[in-house]
């Protein structure tokens, strides 16, 4: 069994203008056994209008009456800095200050022991330079067993950790990345085989079309070929398809291709050799093949079809 020590790594929250779900979200971290023994940060930032502005407040009237964590800090943004920037300089702040961190967004709801798993994850891999992120989730891959822990290329962003020698390593120049990939000829590889458009996503963050941290963490630990360590079953629910979230403005039908089956009692961590299996990271390329958006002419055919099953009802 892994032995926890006694200072764990502090969990860090970000927050916007949807109170309902940060309820749920710090309710189930609430339920967490070590959620009595963890400092929480929590980022809020600030309202991007006037419209936004009252739901801003609701959850800052919120997250002030949080109680039931060993310390609780609240970092009220004035300006409105966007998920990415607010991402990015709240993990940096924290991080450099306690050496690790568990990161998480308003919309993800935890299993009671995920904080078990990411604190002992950090603990078994604090000095291995190969090693970038603990991750919290997994896409449903279709497989039908996975082994306690593995590794894959650091995709994640729901609910992971990571230590400040590997945060200090962040690239935040979308473009110095691109450019970096494509000299190294690994644009293919960097889509998981073709699978998944990562290099177009990232070039369009390059091109200030796509506000993204994410891209840009996942970038930086390809090139430095580091991996992230992945659970058997996911720890936590994204509850944000309902049309409420910074990257989906719209209900989404595809979440349950994104929220598999959520893991069930803990079993302590043991550690397992840094190294990828190809068969698991393929199921991976698929699966998130699968929730791509239809293409364009698919989508035209799709409505296509509805205006003429509507005009055959109507005759």
């Amino acid at each position: 069994m892994v032995k926890l020590k006694d200072s764990l790594a502090p969990v860090v929250l970000f927050v916007y203008n949807r109170p309902e779900h940060t309820r749920k979200t710090v309710e189930a971290l609430l339920a967490n056994r070590l959620a009595p023994q963890s400092r929480l940060f929590v980022f809020s930032d600030g309202a991007k209008n006037d419209l936004a502005r009252p739901a801003v407040e609701a959850v800052r009237r919120y997250v002030d009456s949080i109680e039931g964590f060993a310390s609780i800090e609240v970092i009220k943004r004035f300006e409105n800095q966007g998920l990415a920037a607010s991402v990015i300089s709240g993990v940096t702040q924290v991080v450099e200050e306690y050496g690790e961190v568990i990161v998480l967004e308003d919309d993800m709801v935890t299993v009671p022991h995920f904080l078990d798993h990411m604190n002992e994850g950090l603990d078994l891999y604090r000095d291995d330079a190969d090693v970038a992120t603990i991750q919290g989730h997994i896409y449903p891959l279709g497989l039908p067993s996975l082994p306690q822990s593995y590794f894959l290329p650091s995709l994640g962003c729901w609910g992971w950790g990571t230590w400040s020698r590997a945060w200090r390593d962040f690239e935040p120049d979308g473009s110095r990345l691109l450019a970096r990939i494509r000299s190294e000829n690994s644009s293919f590889k960097f889509d998981l085989g073709g699978h998944y458009p990562y290099t177009r996503l990232l070039k369009q963050q390059a091109l200030g079309k796509v506000d993204s941290w994410a891209i840009r963490w996942y970038a930086t630990n390809f090139l430095l070929d580091r991996k992230g360590l992945y659970p058997s079953k996911s720890l936590l629910e994204n509850i944000g398809f309902d049309g409420t979230g910074v990257h989906c403005s719209a209900p989404d039908s595809r979440g349950a291709l994104f929220n598999g089956e959520l893991a069930g009692a803990h079993e302590p961590l043991k550690k397992v050799r840094v190294q990828v299996d190809g068969e698991i990271l393929r199921a991976v390329g698929r699966a998130l093949n699968r929730m791509l958006p239809p293409p364009l002419w698919v989508r035209a055919l799709r409505k296509l079809c509805r205006l003429l099953m509507g005009a055959e009802g109507a005759k």
